[in-house]
C-alpha cells in the first residue's frame, strides 16, 4: 500500500479516485456482447460462456433435482451458518418496513401509498473464484419478503458445468427456483433483453466487476431498473493509536482478497500505528490462499496519515466508501460524522466481514463514490410506491379555488378548467 502523510485537501480528488481500466475498451466491449445477446439470443450466451468461462454449457438451466441435492454437498457446519445468516438478514430487513399510512392532508383530500412488489427481478451473483453465496440471502430475502412473483438468478459456471452447492442452497433457502448458469456482462443482457431460455426482467440486482456494472449502467439507459453501479469492491478504515494493528491488517485483507481491481484504505491518526499494520499485513498475507489476489489489490490501495479526526472523517466523506470502519477511541461519535458511507462498522469487535455474511445489515451496496446519492440494497429496492387521492366533493370546494389560481398563474387554463368546471357544478 501506498503511503502518504498530510496530503493537503487539493490533492484529496486525485486520492479518492477508483482504479479503473480505459474507459472506451470497457465501453466498447461490453456494448458488443449487449449487441450480441440482444439479436442471438442463448447461442451468445453460449458462446461467451465458451470464450469467458472456459466452459460448453448444453442447458443453461439449473434444474429442481440440483438444487434438492446441493445442501447434501455442503457441511452440516455451513448450512447451519446460511440459515443463521438467514435469519438475523430477514429480522433486520422485516423490522425497516414501514406501514403504508393514509393522510387527510386537508378536509375531504384524503392521499396514501400502496406498496407493489416488483414482478420480475434478476439477481446477480458473483462466481468465479469467490462464489458468493451470501449475496443470495442478501438479494433473494428482501424480494421474497416483499413478494415478489418472479425472481431469475443468473450466476456464472464452473469449468465443468456446475454451479457450487452453496449458491444453490442459499437460493432454495430465499425460494428462488429460476436460476441460470451465465456470468459476466452477458449474464446482465440475458436478463435486461431475454433470450430464448431466460427471461426479461423489470430490475437487475447485484454486484460484479467492472464489465456487469458497465453493462448495468449501460441498460438502465434503456429502460431497465438496476440497483446502483456497484463495482468491485472497496473498504475504508479510520483508526487511532488505540486500534489493534492486527485487526486492522486482517481487516484490509478481508477486502483486498476480493479481486485485484478492489481498493482498501487506511486513514490514520497515528505513526506507530502504521509500522504495526504494515508489519501485520505482511505476515497475514503469508497465510492467505488467494494471497496473490489480495497483493494486486493493495498495490491500489493507500495509508493516508491526516493530522486529526476531523480531518480524517472530512476525506472519509469525501472518498464515500461502500464499507467504513471506525476504529477509534471515539468511534461512536465518529459515526454520527459520516453522510457518505454505504455500511459503517463501529469499534475494534465490528469487522466489515461480518457485514458480508451474517450481521443482519445488506452487503449490496454502492461502491465507486455512489455510497454519495444512493443507500444500499433494501426490501424498499424491490417495491414501488403508487400514490393515491380520493377527493370528496366538499374537499374540492375547499382545495379547488386554490388549484385553479396556480394553474392560472402557471398559464395552464386546461387545468384550471378542470377545477373549475367541478366547483361550478350544481348537483
Amino acid at each position: 500500500m501506498r503511503l502518504i502523510k498530510y496530503p493537503p485537501e487539493t490533492q484529496w480528488p486525485e486520492l479518492v479516485r477508483r482504479p479503473a481500466i480505459e474507459s472506451s475498451q470497457l465501453d466498447e466491449t461490453v456494448r458488443s456482447i449487449l449487441r450480441d445477446v440482444r439479436i442471438q439470443g442463448d447461442d451468445a450466451l453460449h458462446r461467451y460462456s465458451l470464450a469467458f468461462d472456459r466452459t460448453k454449457i448444453n442447458d443453461l438451466r439449473v434444474h429442481e433435482s440440483e438444487l434438492k441435492a446441493a445442501e447434501s454437498k455442503l457441511p452440516k457446519e455451513l448450512t447451519t451458518s446460511i440459515l443463521l445468516a438467514a435469519d438475523n438478514i430477514q429480522r433486520f430487513h422485516k423490522a425497516r418496513i414501514a406501514d403504508d399510512v393514509k393522510v387527510e392532508t386537508s378536509p375531504g383530500v384524503f392521499c396514501w401509498t400502496k406498496r407493489v412488489p416488483l414482478q420480475q427481478v434478476g439477481i446477480y451473483i458473483p462466481g468465479g473464484t469467490a462464489p458468493l453465496f451470501s449475496t443470495v440471502l442478501m438479494l433473494g430475502i428482501p424480494a421474497a419478503i416483499v413478494g415478489c412473483p418472479q425472481v431469475i438468478l443468473c450466476t456464472p459456471p464452473n469449468p465443468d458445468g456446475s454451479i457450487h452447492p452453496a449458491i444453490l442452497f442459499a437460493a432454495r433457502v430465499c425460494g428462488i427456483k429460476h436460476i441460470f448458469r451465465v456470468g459476466g456482462a452477458q449474464a446482465i443482457a440475458a436478463m435486461a433483453y431475454g433470450t430464448q431460455m431466460v427471461p426479461s426482467v423489470d430490475k437487475i440486482f447485484g454486484p460484479g466487476n467492472q464489465y456487469v456494472t458497465k453493462a448495468k449502467q449501460l441498460v438502465s439507459q434503456e429502460g431497465i431498473g438496476i440497483d446502483f453501479p456497484a463495482g468491485p469492491s472497496e473498504l475504508m478504515i479510520v483508526a487511532d493509536g488505540s486500534a489493534r494493528p492486527e485487526f486492522i491488517a486482517a481487516d484490509l485483507l478481508s477486502q483486498a482478497e476480493h479481486g485485484p481491481d478492489s481498493q482498501v484504505m487506511l486513514v490514520a491518526l497515528d505513526d506507530q500505528l502504521i509500522d504495526a499494520v504494515q508489519q501485520s499485513l505482511k505476515n497475514q498475507m503469508e497465510q492467505l490462499p488467494r494471497k496473490g489476489i489480495a497483493s494486486r489489490s493493495l498495490e491500489n490501495g493507500y495509508i493516508i496519515r491526516l493530522k486529526d479526526r476531523s480531518e480524517a472523517m472530512r476525506f472519509a466523506n469525501s472518498y464515500a466508501p461502500e464499507h467504513l470502519i471506525l476504529n477509534t477511541e471515539d468511534a461512536d461519535q465518529l459515526a454520527q460524522e459520516v453522510i457518505h458511507a454505504g455500511s459503517v462498522f463501529i469499534g475494534p469487535w465490528s469487522p466489515e466481514a461480518a457485514g458480508d455474511y451474517a450481521s443482519g445489515t445488506n452487503h449490496t451496496l454502492p461502491t465507486s463514490g455512489f455510497a454519495k446519492v444512493y443507500g444500499g440494497v433494501s426490501c424498499q429496492s424491490f417495491v414501488k410506491e403508487i400514490t393515491f387521492q380520493s377527493i370528496t366533493r366538499e374537499g374540492i370546494h375547499q382545495l379547488g379555488p386554490s388549484v385553479a389560481l396556480m394553474a392560472e398563474a402557471e398559464g395552464l387554463q386546461g387545468h384550471k378548467n378542470a377545477i373549475d368546471i367541478r366547483l361550478a357544478y350544481e348537483q
